[in-house]
């Protein structure tokens, strides 16, 4: 029996939920649902994709897990990064995150965790053997040193990581026909090209196209990191909304195509199966956004988000419990 049918079948037993989904989280995002009623043709397309996005680390699991996984039956963690990469700014091996979202599935609840962690958070990197911006365990080690990074910071397995640059972000907005958030405050910002003011928006809840979600989820000029990290949790949740509502079928072949030129992952296209029943809760899910504290600090000249060690230690213990893996925090 080929995958396709085995799914199929599969599918079939949960009552004929005749629906394409594609769970797509942000900076981002996407873990698939699949489907049936839509044809083989549009199936194999993000089989394509997601084989050709795929990226193995030199793990075979997280050190804080007794062994492997499998997303099919166990609750799990994902690390989202967002990549500062543009044609403007090529930085070959030396491209920093630009946002970090580490989100945990618990899958008897069916419910999510995210925790967005600021670019300049001031944290141990144990590829570099010392403190700095956690934004720079990318270019020194790419996504394994940025997971064992988040790993050390909050003493949580992560097992899998999911990398998009800014281009992938736009595609993926657009091919959804934009995305609606609240704008808390009229914004002037750059827009992927790195042109000053190049993006207006005025304050209020209105849809927002690709270059635009991107200027929104990056700006930081009339705040800070930690508003940073709640608005891009909020296009996240937006897009999860979008991608998961009927009338957003048929654009699932641009997000696909999007995904696929634009992404990174060490999970397969069988693990995103497993992420099914996730998807098909659509805007029930429950999805709990999770701000870390913490305070400005700048020794030296140089600007670091000294994150509160209580703080930490509540979301670690929180993010434990939502995986049950430590029976302390219960």
């Amino acid at each position: 029996m080929s995958q396709y049918r085995r799914f199929q079948k599969k599918v079939n037993k949960r009552k004929r939920r005749r629906r394409l989904f594609i769970f797509l989280v942000l900076p981002i995002l996407l873990v698939v649902g699949s489907a049936t009623a839509y044809g083989f043709n549009l199936f194999a397309k993000a089989k394509t994709a997601m084989d050709e996005s795929f990226e193995k680390i030199d793990r075979a699991h997280s050190p804080l897990r007794e062994g492997a996984i499998d997303p099919d039956d166990d609750n799990i963690s994902i690390l989202f990064m967002g990549i500062d990469e543009t044609e403007q700014r090529n930085y070959g091996n030396n491209t920093r995150t630009d946002g970090l979202i580490l989100a945990t599935f618990n899958k008897k609840q069916k419910s999510v965790k995210l925790v967005s962690i600021p670019r300049d958070s001031y944290v141990y990197i144990p590829e570099e053997g010392k403190e700095n911006k956690i934004n720079h365990a990318h270019a020194s080690g790419g996504s394994k040193a940025t997971m064992e990074t988040v790993e050390e910071l909050f003493d949580v397995p992560v097992d899998y990581y999911v990398k998009l640059n800014f281009k992938a972000f736009m595609e993926v907005v657009d091919s959804l026909d934009g995305v609606k958030v609240n704008v808390p405050y009229e914004m002037y910002e750059k827009n992927s090209k790195d042109e000053h003011n190049a993006i207006h928006l005025e304050k209020g809840v209105q849809t927002l196209n690709g270059e635009e979600a991107l200027a929104f989820a990056r700006t930081r000029k009339q705040d800070s990191d930690i508003y940073r990290g709640q608005r891009q949790q909020e296009v996240m949740k937006a897009i999860v909304n979008k991608a998961s509502s009927v009338g957003s079928i048929n654009k699932y072949e641009g997000v696909i195509k999007a995904i696929g030129d634009n992404m990174k992952t060490n999970l397969t296209f069988n693990d995103m199966l497993s992420f099914y029943d996730y998807a098909t809760k659509g805007t029930k899910l429950d999805i709990e956004t999770i701000t870390l504290e913490g305070e400005d600090y700048q020794p030296g000249g140089t600007y670091y988000y000294k994150l509160n060690d209580d703080s930490v230690e509540k979301i670690s213990k929180k993010l434990k419990k939502h995986l049950e893996i430590d029976s302390s925090s219960n």
